[in-house]
C-alpha cells in the first residue's frame, strides 16, 4: 500500500505538531494496521513533560504511543493466521528471540527488545503501523479496536496480579486509581480476588474504581490507609497489595498494612528514581516484595477475560480527543489528572 499518512510528533518539551510520513511497507512475517485507537499512557505523558525517562531520552521529531488498536488492510509474506480486516490489538515489544530471557519465556526481560515509543523507536501516535503478525492479536467479534488498544495497559495489570499470586479468598489493596491501578483492580477481579479496596487521593478517581467494581476505596487525604485498612480486617492485614502510584508513602503504607508473609507487588515507578523502604520490617513480616516490568503471555488471557465481560476496558476511558487535536490532549492530561483518568486518541475519524 503506498502513499502518505499523518503523524502526530513530538517536536519539543510539551510541544506537538504533525509530519506527513510515508505508510510504511509490511515486510516478511508482519502486516500493516490501520489504527483507529492509540491510548495516552503514563510514559507518554512523562517523555512529553520531561523529554526523558531514565536513560531513555528523547531526540524530536519523536512519535509518541505504544497502547494501539486497529484493522489489518495489508498482509506480509509468510503470513498465515491473519487476514484483511481484522481487528487486531498490537503487542507493541519486539523482542531478540535468542536471549536466556526470550528463550526461557521471560520475554519481557529480553535487553534488546524494540518497543513503540520507547527512544529511540517511533510510537503509533500515526494513522497506520506495519508490526509483525504474531505480535497483532485477532480480536473477537464482540470487542471494540477501542478495547484493542487498553489490552495493553491491562496487560499490566493481569502481569501485576499473576506476580502477586492472586486467588480467591484474599484481601488486596491497589494503591494508585489511575489506569494502571484499575486495569490491576479488574484484573484481580477477574482472577477471583473479591474483596478489594483502592486507595489515592483523588475522589474522582476513587469514585471510578467504585463504578468499575472496587469493595471499597480510601481517600488518602482523609483517613489514614494502613489504619483503615486494619479496621476493615479486623486487625490482621491484606494479604496483597499491588502499589501503582509509584510514591514511597504508599510503598511503606503498603508494607505495613501488609499481614505476615503478605506480598507486595511493586508496579509504579518513583519519580526520583528510588524509594527507601522499612526493611526491619519487611524482614521481620517476610514480606514478599515482587515487581513488574510491562508483561508476558498476557495478550490472550486479558483479551479473553473482556470478551466475556469480566472487565470493563471501555469503563476506564474518561476522554477521547482526535488525532488532529494531540496537542490538546497531550496538556489536558498532564493539566487535569483529577478528572482525566485514562485518554485515547482517536486516529480515524
Amino acid at each position: 500500500m503506498e502513499g502518505k499518512m499523518k503523524a502526530a510528533v513530538m517536536t519539543g518539551i510539551k510541544k506537538m505538531g504533525f509530519e506527513e510520513r510515508p505508510v510504511p511497507a509490511p515486510k516478511d512475517g508482519e502486516v500493516l494496521v490501520k489504527l483507529e485507537y492509540v491510548g495516552i499512557c503514563g510514559s507518554d505523558l512523562h517523555y512529553y513533560e520531561n523529554g526523558r525517562i531514565g536513560d531513555y531520552i528523547v531526540n524530536p521529531p519523536f512519535v509518541l504511543g505504544h497502547e494501539a488498536g486497529g484493522t489489518v488492510v495489508e498482509i506480509g509474506k509468510n503470513v498465515k493466521d491473519l487476514k484483511i480486516g481484522d481487528r487486531v490489538a498490537l503487542e507493541p515489544g519486539r523482542t531478540c528471540g535468542h536471549c536466556e530471557f526470550c528463550r526461557t519465556g521471560r520475554y519481557n526481560l529480553c535487553p534488546d527488545v524494540v518497543f513503540f515509543a520507547t527512544p529511540p523507536v517511533d510510537g503509533v501516535f500515526q494513522e497506520y503501523a506495519a508490526h509483525e503478525a504474531g505480535l497483532c492479536f485477532k480480536l473477537p467479534d464482540n470487542m471494540s479496536t477501542l478495547e484493542g488498544a487498553l489490552i495493553e495497559p491491562l496487560a499490566v495489570g493481569f502481569h501485576a496480579a499473576k506476580q502477586g499470586g492472586a486467588h480467591f479468598g484474599q484481601v488486596a489493596v491497589v494503591t494508585g486509581s489511575g489506569c494502571i491501578g484499575l486495569v490491576s483492580m479488574m484484573a484481580l477481579k477477574a482472577l477471583g480476588v473479591t474483596e478489594i479496596y483502592v486507595v489515592d487521593i483523588m475522589q474522582k478517581r476513587l469514585e471510578k474504581a467504585m463504578e468499575l467494581g472496587a469493595a471499597g476505596i480510601i481517600n488518602g487525604r482523609e483517613q489514614d490507609p494502613v489504619q483503615a485498612v486494619m479496621k476493615i480486617t479486623g486487625g490482621r492485614g491484606c494479604d496483597l497489595v499491588i502499589e501503582t502510584s509509584g510514591n514511597e508513602i504508599c510503598a511503606r503504607q503498603g508494607i505495613e498494612m501488609l499481614v505476615k508473609d503478605g506480598t507486595l507487588v511493586q508496579v509504579g515507578y518513583s519519580a526520583s528514581g528510588d524509594m527507601k523502604l522499612p526493611t526491619s520490617m519487611i524482614c521481620d513480616k517476610e514480606i514478599n516484595i515482587k515487581s513488574v516490568f510491562r508483561y508476558r503471555h498476557i495478550y490472550p488471557l486479558a483479551i479473553q477475560a473482556v470478551k466475556e465481560g469480566r472487565v470493563n476496558l471501555k469503563g476506564i476511558v474518561t476522554d477521547t480527543f482526535d488525532l488532529d487535536d494531540v496537542q490538546n490532549a497531550m496538556d489536558s492530561s498532564v493539566n487535569n489528572k483529577e478528572n482525566i483518568v485514562k485518554a485515547v486518541i482517536k486516529i480515524t475519524k
